[in-house]
């Protein structure tokens, strides 16, 4: 197998050479390129390079698929060869003029949400893990009892579980700063102030323990704890107040008064318009989405499941992750979890039987791994490297998706967290609930891999 920089390079070679470079970026999984001529890009070329799963254009981006882990070796391997490598942020302001609107404003949205993921997927193993602890057939091996539990550990734990989400608006506003192109910092002080002691605690207003802050005898003003829109149009609004500022304030004040400036209007702005608008807006959404996981006789798993990678190709599934959030936030678990889990283990379950179906020794290799990728949650290069390319397995992957979500949504199975699926999902489900899990993930694995198997493949196509 080629090193990572000879892979590099015909990388390079292929997509037209580095003078055919704009920029070059990466995510969890793709090599994002903005190119040129998109002509002078030998597509055949860069499909047979060992470790690529799959190629595609998309939103103005060459995106070549390597999967978790390498892509980022890889993009090291491409920059170290003197191609200008630029920040993902820079990359998506080349092609913000590509695709329709909504598919651009999804995408801005996947960008302020991606950073945040992985302390939220911690605080949902940080879930799971004390649900397993605190579980009574655990307590009972170790001749516990649920009172046997110190006070002291439950507020640990607590503070383990509670942060990310107390702090959410401080972690929204930050990225979205960041996003937006105003100081982060200023954003991270911003979005600490819509959760500041000073106010009155959202959880506390929800539960009739506290009562709002009544200003001018008809504006309601509370912390926004564990909300996310109030937070991100502040985050929006307020870089672009920061850089209108930065352009008008002499140099020798900027340091004191733009600060200054942003941080009075905005949280003025915050807490008396945008916040109590748009926590009505938030709750909306949360009530839809309610309504949606709430259809009878697994209606919901079997349209999320069989619906959900089709969204993913559109690139536009990062609004999950604004669903996810609001899900935990204010129900304390998520639903939207394992039937997401089915549609991607289906899609496992199909490159798999292509993998043991065909007898191209290239196809085998490169559908093993893509299903394994699927398997630890990452479907893009089973689905762009394998799925798609064919186009049955992946209808088949949808199919067992669907039927897997059925059985998700029958269960009425709950996640502890968010972000992880398929293997690491089972972190998220160390109750009750592990094995009806386990079944779910056997049930898209197994149809979708029999029906690829059986209908969905042959070598010739």
């Amino acid at each position: 197998m080629a090193s990572n920089e000879e892979i590099a390079k015909q990388v390079i070679e292929a997509i037209g050479g580095e003078e055919n470079v704009q920029s070059i970026a990466h995510c969890a999984t793709r090599l994002r390129i903005m190119v040129h001529d998109q002509e002078k890009v030998d597509k055949d070329a860069v499909e047979e390079i060992d470790k690529v799963k799959g190629a595609f254009f998309n939103s103005g981006q060459y995106q070549i698929i390597f999967g978790t882990g390498t892509v980022n070796r890889i993009y090291e391997a491409v920059t170290n060869q003197g191609v200008s490598g630029r920040a993902k942020e820079e990359v998506k302001e080349d092609a913000k003029k590509e695709g329709t609107a909504f598919q651009r404003a999804i995408r801005t949205f996947g960008d302020v949400f991606v950073p945040i993921i992985p302390v939220l997927v911690a605080t949902g193993l940080f879930m799971g893990l004390r649900g397993l602890l605190t579980q009574d057939q655990i307590l009972a091996l170790f001749g516990l009892t649920a009172d046997s539990i110190p006070e002291n550990f439950l507020l640990f734990t607590e503070v383990l579980t509670d942060t990310a989400f107390v702090f959410l608006p401080a972690l929204v506003a930050w990225s979205t700063f960041r996003v937006f192109g105003g100081t982060p910092i200023i954003g991270l002080i911003l979005g600490l102030m819509l959760v500041s002691p000073a106010l009155p605690n959202a959880w506390d207003v929800a539960e009739g323990a506290a009562e709002p802050l009544n200003f001018f005898g008809f504006i309601p003003v509370t912390g926004y704890q564990g909300s996310v829109l109030p937070a991100f149009f502040a985050g929006l609004i307020g870089a672009k107040v920061e850089k209108f500022f930065r352009k008008r304030v002499p140099e020798a004040l900027d340091l004191i008064v733009t600060p200054f400036v942003v941080l009075l209007i905005m949280i003025v702005l915050s807490l008396f318009a945008l916040g109590p608008i748009l926590h009505v807006v938030e709750n909306w959404i949360f009530d839809g989405t309610i309504a949606l996981l709430e259809l009878p006789f697994g209606l919901s798993g079997l349209i999320i499941g069989f619906f959900n990678q089709l969204i993913v190709i559109t690139g536009v599934h990062h609004i999950f992750n604004f669903l996810e959030i609001q899900l935990l936030d204010n129900l304390g678990f998520n639903p939207f979890n394992p039937i997401i889990t089915a549609s991607i283990a289906a899609q496992g379950g199909a490159a798999l039987a292509v993998a043991m179906k065909t007898k191209q020794k290239k196809v085998k290799t490169l559908a093993y791994p893509t299903s394994l990728s699927a398997f630890l949650g990452i479907t893009e290069p089973a689905v762009f490297g394998v799925n798609l390319r064919y186009g049955k397995p992946f209808i088949m992957g949808l199919v067992g998706g669907g039927v897997a979500g059925f059985v998700a949504s029958i269960f009425n199975l709950k996640a502890t967290g968010m972000a992880i699926t398929v293997i690491p999902g089972t972190l998220l489900y160390l109750n009750s609930q592990l094995f009806l899990y386990i079944l779910v993930n056997i049930i898209a694995i197994g149809v979708a891999f029999t029906l690829t198997y059986l209908f969905g493949y042959k070598d010739k196509e």
